[in-house]
Order: structure tokens, then C-alpha cells, then sequence
């Protein structure tokens, strides 16, 4: 049965494609307000365009997780806009260094992976968190990863960042749930996303281009399923999910 999202107020980072465009869609239809954070303007735009094409209300900043100052100052701009923060959905990040020997990652590779995965997922979080412990209420649903936290990954710095995320994750809900905040994480699989197309094009020219790649890309999941995970984490439903949930 879908979830009931009616007069929910809900930021989404990522929003432009991939699992956070897919997210963004899904919970509009299930009658959300969305303020949508992105860096991508071109993408951002057409899912703009298609919630409001459905009769949606959606309002799109340009914002890197990275920037303190950008994400403090949307996160302001998103509250006054949709009169308070219910659900952060964050899913914004990257997948850089896949197939990489850790002797030869570079230090910029490393530290562009973990400034946006890990740093961005604490900067949202530090500002939205703000927001939620004033209403004494909120849901914060990170993106964390199978990788670093259930196995290995392609990518040092991949992995390690979403480990973070996931470790992050779990500190923030032992000491957020006394100012009535939820907090849990998504461990996704492999899902068909600009991100994760791109990586398997990188594994599959690092291990010598054997097997097919078109098979690689259509066995990967649909974000569309994904959200589904998202959308019923966002709703009251949920309200007695606690920590990780790990999807194919």
C-alpha cells in the first residue's frame, strides 16, 4: 500500500538523478512539499519540472554538501519556505577511485570523496538537526553503503566514506532520539544510477573488459524500487524502524 506523505515538509540532496531524483518523485506523489538540494541544474531542473507537471510543490537550490556556509544558508531558505523541516532525505555523493591500488589513490581523490560522502553527510545534518530539535520532532534518513560497511568496495575512498556515514549515522541516533528525532541510514545495493553505471564501466575497463557489459548495467536495480525504501522510512508508518536498512 503506498505510504501517506500528505503535509509532510522534506529536503532531499541528490535530488537531480539517480536514487535522489527517483526519491524525490516518489514522495511528492505521495503528497510531500520537497525542497531539493543538488549541485546538478540541468537534471535538477527536469525533476523540478516533472513534480510540478504532476501537481507537486517542489523549490530546487543549487547546494554543496561540502560548503558549510551553502548548506547552512539553504537549509534556512528551505525552513522558512516550507514552514519547517519533517524529513531530511540525504543522498547526494560521489563514487571516485574505483579500481585503484591503495599505493597509487591519489590524496585529491581521497579527499573529494570523503569531503562530499561523509563531510556533506554531517554538514546537512548538523543544520537540519537544528531545525528538528526547535519542533522536537524529525526523521533524518542518511545513504550510506553495502560497502565498508557489509564488505569491500571498488574504491578506498568510497568504502571508507561510507563506513563513515554509517558509523555517523549510528552516533546520531543514540544521542538525537532525545529531541524526538529518528534517524536511520540506507545501505543500497547495486542500482542503476549515473554513480554506480559509471563504476561499472570503470571496474569493467580495469579487469580487462572480460564479460558483457550491457549484462553488468541491466542486472543493476532500478532506483524506482529504492525509493520505495526511502519514501516508507520518510512516513509515520515507520516510526519504529531503528538503524540500518539494506536493500538489493
Amino acid at each position: 500500500m503506498p505510504v501517506d506523505l500528505s503535509g509532510k515538509r522534506i529536503i532531499i540532496t541528490g535530488a537531480a538523478t539517480g536514487i535522489g531524483r527517483s526519491t524525490a518523485l516518489r514522495v511528492s506523489a505521495a503528497g510531500a512539499k520537497i525542497a531539493a538540494f543538488d549541485v546538478n541544474d540541468d537534471d535538477a531542473a527536469l525533476t523540478m519540472s516533472d513534480i510540478h507537471e504532476s501537481g507537486g510543490d517542489a523549490r530546487y537550490w543549487h547546494v554543496d554538501v561540502r560548503d558549510e556556509t551553502a548548506v547552512a544558508g539553504a537549509v534556512a531558505a528551505a525552513e522558512s519556505w516550507l514552514g519547517g523541516v519533517d524529513v531530511l532525505i540525504h543522498v547526494a555523493g560521489v563514487l571516485q577511485g574505483a579500481g585503484v591500488d591503495l599505493f597509487e589513490l591519489p590524496e585529491a581523490t581521497w579527499d573529494t570523496v570523503l569531503d562530499i560522502n561523509l563531510r556533506g553527510s554531517f554538514t546537512i545534518s548538523k543544520y537540519v538537526s537544528g531545525v528538528m530539535k526547535k519542533q522536537g520532532a524529525g526523521v533524518i534518513i542518511l545513504t550510506a553503503s553495502g560497502a565498508g560497511v557489509m564488505g569491500g568496495s571498488s574504491s578506498f575512498a568510497y568504502g571508507s566514506s561510507k563506513g563513515g556515514v554509517h558509523g555517523l549515522a549510528l552516533v546520531m541516533e543514540a544521542n538525537l532520539t532525545k529531541y524526538g528525532i529518528r534517524v536511520n541510514d540506507v545501505l543500497p545495493g547495486a542500482v542503476d544510477t549515473p554513480l554506480k553505471v559509471a563504476n561499472v564501466e570503470d571496474m569493467h575497463e580495469a579487469c580487462g573488459r572480460a564479460g558483457n557489459l550491457e549484462e553488468k548495467i541491466s542486472a543493476l536495480v532500478s532506483p524506482d524500487e529504492i525509493s520505495k525504501v526511502y519514501a516508507f522510512l520518510a512516513s509515520d508508518e515507520a516510526n519504529m524502524v531503528k538503524g540500518s536498512v539494506r536493500t538489493r
